[in-house]
């Protein structure tokens, strides 16, 4: 697929420029016809610089207007016009306004989102489209909002938990290498003498060796730290690298529940809007799954999706998946048999958005006492190696020992 510049004219006679993705120049043509414009010229796009996300923040916020804006019966347009007026941030107004163009120029929702799907979350076309179609696109921006809100409190959780740790663990590390780099040669002929003697127990000279050679032992643990980040980097670049990283995230305990949770309930909810949307089940699991940023969910579905379209039912479909729980497929099917499809999904989704805050209040009561208990002990044990032959020499000079 390439990119091509148009210059064409709207059924209204505006002058529209922009960019399409098509193979040739010939379909690029084609599909503009379709979009009902007058083409006046179609070149080959330069290469752009890659194109970069538009801030979580800044999205909340705009997705948040938009549900307002949506709520109170504003027109798409012309409540994007009066969004751009009130932005400060000059890429995002020029985002809004090109997609104002192109909905006034007869450019599908969906489409319009798409041509920018560098800037904003998968299936973000989609679920704007299945809101119109179904009159709940408030609803549908604020239930995204919610999960994006949630992913951002797991975050801060984590952030707040580690970062007093942190501080005192670093200023620790520096004390301590201060001390076995300053210090400890200094008196090296005396704790020779000691050990020499028997004075010094098995932590002290434990710590003294690790005074010795505390500068590799800080470039093997920077070393790690960066294999390991490369590692994880790595992982993500193949569907198969995200399936591991994923069940390593599983294993983790208290997260990997809150994690697993997290998914489901953003996959409940995204079906829900494309069932609203009038989207067949294989492909509304196909949509949801990739929605929920999961891989093994997306394989899961895949799986589930393809026993469908042979012929099964989802309870039959579904039974050999790990990831998606039979409760859920249990639910998928009673609420079509009952016509409540919709309705199941959106309470599956509730309830495993519950599940979730649950699992980030419990991440919060244990991860800042783990931190202070293992900050605690590595400076417990630092006083304890250093002060440990000192006590002891004192010990043998009071009783005569020496």
């Amino acid at each position: 697929m390439a990119t091509f510049e148009y210059n064409a004219l709207t059924q209204a006679g505006r002058a529209m420029k922009g960019t399409i993705e098509a193979g040739s120049p010939e379909e690029a043509h084609q599909l503009l016809e379709q979009m009902e414009l007058t083409i006046n010229s179609i070149d080959k796009a330069r290469p752009e610089k890659p194109k970069r996300p538009i801030g979580r923040s800044e999205f909340m916020l705009f997705n948040q207007q938009l549900a307002s804006i949506t709520k109170a019966g504003i027109p798409l347009e012309r409540g994007l016009r009066e969004l751009s007026k009130d932005i400060a941030s000059r890429k995002m107004n020029r985002l809004i306004n090109e997609i104002a163009d192109d909905l006034e120029a007869g450019v599908s929702i969906e489409q319009a989102f798409e041509k920018r799907q560098k800037h904003f979350p998968p299936l973000y076309g989609k679920i704007l489209k299945a809101g119109v179609e179904t009159g709940r696109l408030s609803e549908m921006l604020s239930s995204l909002n919610r999960h994006i809100e949630v992913t951002n409190r797991t975050k801060r959780i984590v952030f707040e938990a580690l970062a007093y740790p942190t501080v005192i663990f670093t200023l620790t590390i520096l004390i301590i290498s201060v001390v076995c780099i300053v210090i400890v040669p200094q008196i090296q002929y005396v704790m020779t003498d000691l050990i020499s003697e028997g004075h010094v127990g098995l932590i002290s000279k434990a710590f003294f060796f690790f005074a010795e050679h505390i500068l590799m032992f800080w470039l093997a643990v920077i070393f790690l730290i960066i294999a390991i980040t490369l590692f994880l980097i790595g992982l993500s670049s193949s569907k198969a690298g995200r399936k591991i990283r994923e069940k390593i995230f599983m294993k983790i305990p208290v997260f990997g529940r809150l994690y697993h949770s997290a998914i489901l309930s953003k996959m409940a909810e995204a079906m829900a809007m494309m069932v609203a949307a009038g989207t067949e089940m294989p492909a509304c699991l196909r949509l949801s799954a990739q929605a929920s940023g999961s891989q093994m969910l997306a394989d899961e579905s895949e799986s589930v999706a393809q026993n469908i379209e042979k012929g099964n039912n989802i309870l039959e479909a579904g039974q050999f998946c790990n990831v998606i729980p039979r409760l859920f497929f249990y639910s998928v099917q009673l609420g079509a048999q009952r016509n409540e499809l919709q309705d199941n999904l959106y309470s599956l989704g509730q309830m495993y958005n519950d599940q979730t805050l649950c699992g980030q209040a419990r991440l919060q009561a244990l991860l800042l006492p783990a931190m202070l208990i293992l900050v605690g002990g590595f400076i417990g044990f630092s006083v304890i190696s250093i002060y440990m032959p000192v006590i002891q020499v004192l010990t043998s000079l009071s009783t005569g020992g020496f």
